[in-house]
């Protein structure tokens, strides 16, 4: 079974598909969104109590449990004017949605973030630093 990437756009799903195979994750459904400072201060306030923009945010639905019908992974919201490199936040933010937890674990996360850059940025050449704005 493959993950349904149709909330995903376009310039971010060989990124988005890169960490799902990575983190051997073969089904389900997420999206991603790319949102204002505006936006992304607001989720983070109402809910993380952080009252500030961030890069990036993941929104886990169903986790690593067996569920009914078709996973739901969750939601990324990506705020293009704090990201630095706005596939990497999509890497990152996937990460988080497959359960992963770089502020308890012991490094796995972002190991695997690096990992997945890589094989991302080699065939992208010069290009896989580009930003990408909201619509």
């Amino acid at each position: 079974m493959s993950a349904d990437l149709d909330d995903v756009p376009d310039e971010l799903r060989d990124a988005v598909a890169a960490t799902l195979e990575a983190a051997a994750v073969d089904g389900g459904h997420l999206s991603v969104e790319l949102v204002s400072e505006r936006r992304i201060r607001e989720l983070n306030r109402d809910h993380r109590d952080r009252d500030a923009p961030t890069d990036v945010l993941a929104f886990p639905l169903d986790g690593a449990d067996a569920v009914a019908g078709p996973r739901e992974l969750g939601d990324v919201v990506i705020c293009t004017e704090h990201a630095t490199d706005v596939r990497e936040a999509a890497v990152h933010g996937v990460l988080h949605l497959c359960g992963y937890d770089h502020e308890t674990d012991d490094g796995e996360m972002l190991a695997l973030q690096a990992r997945v850059m890589g094989s991302l940025r080699h065939p992208a050449g010069p290009d896989a630093k580009r930003r990408i704005r909201p619509e």
